[in-house]
């Protein structure tokens, strides 16, 4: 997936016209190229849309797709049935349109992913244009596990970290004492006519140094840290490739991740082989 994906996005939802509640629509059914509503719950949607689409093979559909990239990262878990109810609205006796509280949810949360990338939350989607009762619109799931999301780290947003090739011993041995994490992780970067995300971590994450990690969430995490620094990923991942990297990093105060160095494990880096094994044996 490409920043101008991103881009694109944005400047179609800037030019987005307001829909008029008193148009006439029609009901179709939500084509299976419409990847990203596909289990949203319902099976056919209004036409016009509520940002003003008419046509599904020219607007919705490509459209619908520009979505993928920001769906991706799980900025929110309700971000789906927020962005489908606009895009593709339930066909019921009645328009059902988000909440202003879901929307304002959801952009608390994917606005910053978005500011990440350079671009900010689309004027189309100003949550003042949203109902507040909450009886006659989608409104947001009660909160759940809170105690659970408020201890697993989230991924940063930062500055790109630097890939180190052919590393001394020494900074091998100084990042392993200095950060409090490190692990051994294949990254990807293939394009899936599959609607898979173009960055993956591939397989398993190898613990070096755990830290504050949890084995369970670490590939995720490191997932959702590639697909929300995608200004970073396209530099760090080669397309076509996977690679294999020791990855160290912090867990800051606010309980977000940032990879401070990343080495690319090649068979001849004997250093990385050595200095993992040394801190292992010694640590610091």
């Amino acid at each position: 997936m490409d920043l101008s994906i991103t881009l694109t996005l944005l400047v179609l939802l800037s030019s987005a016209g307001a829909f008029d509640l008193g148009q006439s629509t029609r009901c179709v059914p939500i084509p299976k190229q419409m990847s990203v509503c596909q289990d949203v719950g319902y099976s056919e949607m209004r036409l016009p849309n509520f940002l003003g689409h008419s046509s599904l093979e020219a607007e919705v559909v490509p459209r619908s797709e520009d979505w993928k990239p920001l769906l991706q990262t799980g900025c929110h878990p309700q971000a789906q049935a927020f962005l489908c109810s606009l895009i593709a609205p339930v066909c019921l006796d009645t328009f059902i349109q988000p909440c202003r509280s879901l929307c304002v949810s959801v952009r608390d949360s994917c606005a910053p992913v978005l500011a990440c990338q350079g671009q900010t939350w689309p004027e189309a989607l100003d949550c003042d244009r949203f109902p507040m009762q909450e009886d006659m619109c989608l409104s947001p799931h009660p909160k759940q596990n809170s105690h659970l999301a408020k201890v697993l780290p989230k991924p940063a947003c930062q500055s790109c970290p630097s890939v180190e090739e052919s590393p001394l011993l020494r900074t091998v041995l100084d990042a392993l004492c200095q950060d409090e994490f490190a692990v051994t992780a294949k990254l990807s970067r293939r394009r899936h006519h599959t609607g898979k995300p173009e960055f993956e971590v591939e397989g398993r994450v190898e613990f070096i140094r755990q830290g504050p990690l949890l084995p369970y969430d670490a590939q995720h995490l490191l997932q959702q840290w590639l697909l929300i620094n995608l200004r970073c990923s396209h530099t760090l991942v080669r397309p076509g490739r996977s690679q294999l990297y020791l990855l160290t990093g912090s867990v800051l105060l606010d309980r977000t991740l940032a990879l401070n160095h990343l080495f690319p494990w090649h068979k001849k880096d004997a250093n990385l082989a050595v200095g993992t094994r040394k801190w292992k044996h010694h640590r610091c």
